[in-house]
């Protein structure tokens, strides 16, 4: 697949920390030392040498003497020891065992640690012992490792140099590793190139002496144009995430690979458009607006996330257009909108918020005026969607009466009641809640007019939209009774950051006022920070666009032994037959394909066989009407 280098090429590894995710022996430590009292202790009294040793603020040998006496491990416990590594080697490299397999003649290992357990991990990876350079073991008649073999250059202070000058390897040599004793071998001269391999360990000295900074071996092998099992390697999709999202999603996708940087605070449009250029993955919440001058200054962008329910501050006809895909979290703070409807429900009808004024002013006021049961009361939910769905079965619970209006139709849950006309919900409801979407037809929907119909002495909850309602016209029906109390957590306009803020519903005593709160709970974040995180993955890593609010959807099975080509065009006459001329002409053996398409768009998967003629590729791209085109693999 990938044009391979005609120059001689010989791949150096390192084993502890590289090819591995530990070092082995600390791992061996925890073996021996499981029945000792002092086992923490002395495990990271080993840890400790392990690291001076490897950072060269101790000489090899010093290190390696020091860590033996305190292990006062077996000949028996290696075979332990080699179950445990063959359960630890790096994800990277046990992804691209192909490589090993492929390239054998081409590697070395050269290590401090010992063939004893290097050799059997190793030969899996089609790297024959003769081809693994470290350290023996020295046992005595017991079976007890009492030392190493101190000639071994291995064993000293800078032995990897020795040992690559002594190999007399022809052509390029490119060591990859974690460790001082890695890098000194490009300063020493006997290596062309130094990779600090930091997927397991990332050790400053080693990275600021190297070549170059391999967070994987996808990395190296995509630098040396070599094949590898994945297309691209993660680390070098740039996914941006603003507005404080829960520090679970950076988790999540770094665990998975990616390069994350978080900023705590919304950006503006400027600032947007300067530092949209080089990201891949950019993740939002309500605040940051993505305008289509943004997109037009994203060249690199494939997926734009909102960690929220809403779109609004999104430009879907834009990035659709780019070939963006956008998600959301429909479904994910649902429950905790729910609830804060519930409670304010209920503050509401029992005049709770006007009672803790009082008190907090000095006043003691014991009355049951202005203070009723939701008991037997009329719930009248405005948009009957998730949140209005399950807003009705706990209210019902709670005793409510519950009446529900929608543009659509929709089934009633539990007892609730369809009314087919906004005005005549109004007129019956004791308390009128908002679950309405961001429909830019949805401005002052509740106004002058729409407030005149309700019930005198009702209650109104908005925990909607800040648009959904006209401010002027709620606060004179407040000041008036004709509306009895409200309860509001979004606002026509909000600021980007926490400050000062300003509402003309300020001070009204009979008005609970919560600064767009109403689905921030520490579940609710969590499990956004979860399911938009999914979405992002398994669009970038699959194709997959389930979920995707502006996107044609599509759900792909997993992609096996087979490349994968993501066709994104303009829905126009002729082009997938264009793309078939395409894959016919080079005759293709196509595994499967899916198509979907909107009224704006086309999304076509094909999967293919590993080999086959490169300059498909760019008859894909040239493909009239190609707006976005990739492969994976």
């Amino acid at each position: 697949m990938n044009t391979v280098s005609t120059i001689k090429r010989n791949f150096i590894f390192d084993f502890d920390s590289t090819l591995t995710k530990v070092e082995a022996l600390d791992v061996l430590a925890e073996i021996t030392l499981t029945n000792n009292p002092k086992k923490d202790e002395i495990i990271q009294g080993i840890v400790n040498l392990t690291n001076l040793g490897i950072d060269g603020e101790i000489s090899f040998t010093e290190s390696l003497e020091r860590r033996i006496k305190l292990l006062n491990a077996k000949k028996s416990d290696l075979t332990l020891l080699i179950d445990e590594l063959k359960k630890k080697v790096s994800k990277s490299i046990e992804r691209n065992k192909e490589f090993f397999e492929n390239y054998s003649d081409d590697i070395y290992v050269i290590s401090a640690g010992f063939k004893e357990f290097i050799v059997p991990i190793v030969a899996e990876y089609n790297i024959p012992a003769d081809r693994v350079h470290a350290n023996t073991f020295e046992f005595d008649e017991n079976g007890t490792i009492i030392g190493f073999d101190r000639d071994n250059v291995l064993s000293k202070h800078n032995g990897k140099i020795k040992c690559l000058k002594d190999l007399e390897l022809e052509g390029e040599i490119q060591v990859i590793g974690d460790g001082y004793s890695d890098y000194v071998t490009k300063e020493a001269g006997v290596a062309d190139k130094f990779f600090a391999y930091t997927e397991n360990v990332l050790r400053d000295k080693t990275v600021a002496n190297a070549d170059h900074v391999a967070p994987n071996l996808d990395e190296f092998l995509f630098v040396n144009d070599l094949p590898r099992n994945i297309s691209y390697p993660k680390n070098r999709i740039k996914m941006l995430l603003l507005e404080n999202v829960h520090a679970d999603a950076k988790k999540r996708l770094t665990e998975d690979g990616f390069s994350v940087e978080t900023v705590s605070r919304s950006l503006s449009e400027d600032e947007l458009v300067e530092k949209i250029k080089d990201v891949h993955v950019l993740g939002i919440r309500s605040k940051t607006q993505v305008t289509k001058r943004v997109i037009e200054a994203a060249d690199k962008l494939m997926v734009v996330s909102a960690f929220c329910i809403g779109t609004k501050q999104i430009d879907l006809e834009a990035c659709k257009e780019k070939g963006i895909a956008v998600f959301n979290a429909p479904y994910s703070n649902t429950r905790s909108v729910v609830e804060l409807a519930i409670g304010e429900i209920i503050m509401l009808m029992r005049s709770v918020f006007q009672r803790s004024t009082e008190i907090h002013d000095g006043q003691w006021n014991k009355t049951a005026q202005g203070s009723r049961e939701v008991r037997g009361k009329k719930l009248g939910i405005v948009g009957y969607g998730n949140i209005g769905k399950q807003l009705s079965v706990l209210a019902e619970a709670l005793g409510m009466d519950v009446y529900y209006y929608d543009v659509e139709d929709k089934l009633a849950l539990g007892n609730a009641t369809k009314i087919n006309s906004l005005n005549e919900l109004l007129s019956i409801s004791d308390v009128v809640t908002l679950h309405i979407d961001d429909n830019a037809a949805n401005r002052n929907f509740i106004g002058e007019e729409e407030i005149a119909q309700m019930k005198d002495g009702a209650h109104l909850v908005n925990l909607s939209r800040g648009f959904v309602v006209d401010i002027d016209a709620l606060v004179a029906a407040l000041e008036s009774g004709k509306i009895a109390g409200a309860a509001i957590d979004v606002y026509p306009e909000e600021p980007r950051k926490n400050g000062d803020f300003y509402t003309k519903l300020k001070g009204l005593n009979n008005v609970i006022l919560t600064p767009h709160v109403g689905g921030s709970t520490e579940e609710a974040q969590r499990d956004i920070a979860d399911f938009v995180p999914s979405k992002i993955m398994a669009y970038i890593n699959s194709g997959n666009t389930v979920d995707a609010v502006n996107f044609p959807n599509i759900r792909l099975p997993k992609h096996k032994n087979a490349h994968r080509f993501l066709h994104i065009h303009k829905n126009v006459p002729g082009v997938m037959a264009k793309i078939n001329e395409v894959l016919a002409k080079y005759e293709l053996n196509i595994t499967g394909q899916y198509l979907s398409t909107d009224e704006k768009v086309g999304y076509v998967i094909t999967d293919v066989d590993k080999k086959y003629n490169q300059e498909v590729i760019r008859d894909l791209k040239k493909v009239e009407g190609t707006i976005r085109f990739r492969v994976l693999y």
